[in-house]
Order: structure tokens, then C-alpha cells, then sequence
């Protein structure tokens, strides 16, 4: 079982409104070194501030990296770009110990390119389809101004 303590999480300066709430939970008003396992955690405030407070437990960091290249392997059917795909494995080998931090920074670099590749084509793409939309309009503004000006 995976835990933390309220100490740990305090000592990342959670947002009031969490911290208040998982105190309340847990019947204290106070942090301590009790460990307070993650399931807790999503129990009381969902999964959102308990990922939050991962960073509460670095120790955990093969666990957390893990969990984060599974949940993006669940979307992997959305990355178009092998360059993205590629960087999951390295993550997932960086993990595991067997890729080095050069390696997931070149990944994690290759990837982030791949993602600005993607946005703009989505945004010249989109720009491309509102500017043909708007000259249909004016096409059509200007046909429909005409057709009215014969038939009066």
C-alpha cells in the first residue's frame, strides 16, 4: 500500500479548500507523520488532489511514472505522431531503469515537438476551413444581393 503523511502534504502547501476538506475527513485539525495511504486520499477529495499530492511522496517516483505511461497508453489510439508513442516507451524504460535521462529528455523533446506539429496543423487547418466557410458566405451574400437586384 502506497501512503503519505498529512506532514508530507503540508510541506507542498496545499490549496486551503483540499486541505480542509481531507482534515475534516480524516477527524483531525492538525498534520502528522501517521501514514495516510493515496486510497484515502481519493476517498475523500478525488483523484485530482491525489495526484496532487504524489509530489508528497517521491519516493514513489517508479510508481507515479508508471501510472502516468499507463494512463497515457489508454489514449494511445489518438497519437498520431510515432514520435509521441516513442516517448512512452522511454518513459516507461526510464522507469524501469533502463533508459537514461538524456534518452526521456530527447523523448520528452522529440514529443513536444510532435505536439506543436500537431497544434499547428489543427490551427492552419481550422484557419483554412473558417476562411472557405467565410468566402462561401460572401459568395453567397453577394449571389443572393444580385438575385434581388434582377428580380425587383
Amino acid at each position: 500500500m502506497i501512503t503519505t503523511t498529512l506532514n508530507k502534504i503540508r510541506d507542498h502547501s496545499p490549496c486551503q479548500e483540499g486541505w480542509g476538506k481531507l482534515l475534516k475527513h480524516l477527524g483531525k485539525t492538525k498534520a502528522d507523520d501517521e501514514p495516510l495511504p493515496f486510497a484515502v486520499i481519493v476517498e475523500s477529495n478525488g483523484i485530482e488532489d491525489a495526484l496532487w499530492c504524489c509530489r508528497s511522496a517521491p519516493e514513489y517516483d517508479k510508481e507515479w511514472r508508471l501510472f502516468a505511461v499507463w494512463c497515457a497508453r489508454q489514449v494511445k489510439h489518438l497519437m498520431t505522431d510515432p514520435r509521441s508513442v516513442a516517448a512512452l516507451d522511454i518513459a516507461e524504460r526510464f522507469a524501469n531503469g533502463e533508459a537514461t535521462t538524456r534518452e526521456l529528455a530527447a523523448a520528452r523533446d522529440a514529443a513536444v515537438v510532435a505536439a506543436w506539429d500537431a497544434a499547428w496543423a489543427a490551427a492552419w487547418a481550422a484557419a483554412r476551413a473558417a476562411a472557405w466557410v467565410a468566402a462561401g458566405d460572401a459568395v453567397r451574400a453577394a449571389q443572393t444581393k444580385r438575385f434581388l437586384e434582377v428580380v425587383s
